[in-house]
């Protein structure tokens, strides 16, 4: 009964055809066992619910052919696409069977640079103060904005200290950025896990299961903050990298961060269009329809745990972007 409904409501704010709407859902890590360090983090349980709620009231696309039918204004109603960005191993070895039993696809966003024991400057910051001890985390010295202590007695004190460390590093100068998770990482004086990346193996193994691999950078830098020649260097060799790993074309990328203006530029859209991308997709939330620029298409994460919540915040979205002028610049 409630799937019935809520097939009726998507589909009347997502139509076909001319009028249809592109729902794209952004994941990131589906865990195998929920983290207390992060209770909202999808784990493999939540994964498979989620899963079964956009299987019963969306058509779900691979993205390249979501892309094309929007293009050419022949989507099917309750259009949507799935897509998970960084690399992280888990969406391999967690999320892709529980999307092969839905009989879902989806595409992954590989960011090359942390395949094969990488390590995003996030990780080495949360596996960081997840291991610090009960004396607290000091990074006085480290020319970090807010406190130059924090507490770290106890679960919820060790979440605040990420909470607060995240944002006050994410826009520094790449190498900035990777010098001070790096001191953190040796202030704590832990060994911190090499294996939360993907390898070439596994990427293989998604686009062998008919999952859909798309280029998220090298090094997933705030495209915005750095130079032209850096900006391209990084979504080239990344495209190139998976090219060469796949054996095939790869046309899909994702802006890090994705937000327009903040962490990607006109210039980049720009260059996602010159490097032979067929599409690109951001963070910003809401629906494509036709005439949308397809190097900025939104994205929506919706984040409740309860079927009703979830299915109201899909809704929710698709009815902002009913009237949202198509994205031509950022």
């Amino acid at each position: 009964m409630f799937d019935a409904a809520m097939r009726l409501a998507v589909g009347s704010l997502s139509p076909a055809g001319r009028s249809g709407r592109l729902t794209i859902a952004i994941f990131h890590r589906v865990l195998p066992e929920p983290d207390p360090l992060f209770p909202e983090e999808l784990d493999r349980g939540r994964f498979d619910g989620v899963c079964a709620w956009l299987a019963a009231w969306f058509n779900v696309l691979p993205l390249d052919e979501a892309v094309q039918r929007l293009r050419t204004a022949s989507l099917p109603p309750r259009a949507l696409a799935i897509t998970f960005d960084d690399g992280y191993a888990d969406n391999h070895d967690v999320a892709l069977p529980v999307l092969q039993a839905h009989g879902l696809c989806a595409t992954f966003f590989i960011a090359t640079g942390y395949l094969g024991g990488g390590r995003m400057w996030n990780d080495t910051l949360i596996e960081a103060v997840r291991r610090s001890g009960p004396a607290g985390l000091d990074v006085a010295g480290l020319g970090l904005h807010g406190a130059s202590h924090h507490d770290t007695g106890s679960a919820a004190a060790r979440r605040s200290a990420i909470d607060a460390l995240l944002p006050a590093i994410k826009y520094l100068p790449p190498a900035a950025r990777q010098s001070a998770v790096d001191a953190i990482a040796e202030r704590v004086g832990a060994a911190l896990p090499r294996d939360l990346m993907m390898t070439p193996d596994q990427v293989r193994a998604l686009a062998a299961a008919g999952m859909q691999i798309g280029a998220h950078t090298v090094s997933h830098p705030i495209l915005a903050r750095v130079g032209d020649a850096e900006a391209r260097a990084e979504m080239a060799a990344s495209k190139a990298q998976l090219e060469d790993m796949l054996a095939q074309p790869v046309r899909l990328f994702a802006y890090p961060n994705g937000k327009p203006g903040a962490d990607y530029s006109p210039r980049d859209v720009a260059i996602a269009r010159s490097l032979g991308f067929d599409a690109a997709v951001s963070t910003m939330a809401g629906a494509a329809r036709q005439g949308a620029d397809l190097h900025q298409l939104p994205r929506f994460a919706p984040w409740s745990h309860q079927r009703a919540k979830f299915g109201g915040q899909m809704l929710r979205n698709l009815y902002a972007a009913r009237s949202a002028p198509a994205a031509t610049g950022c």
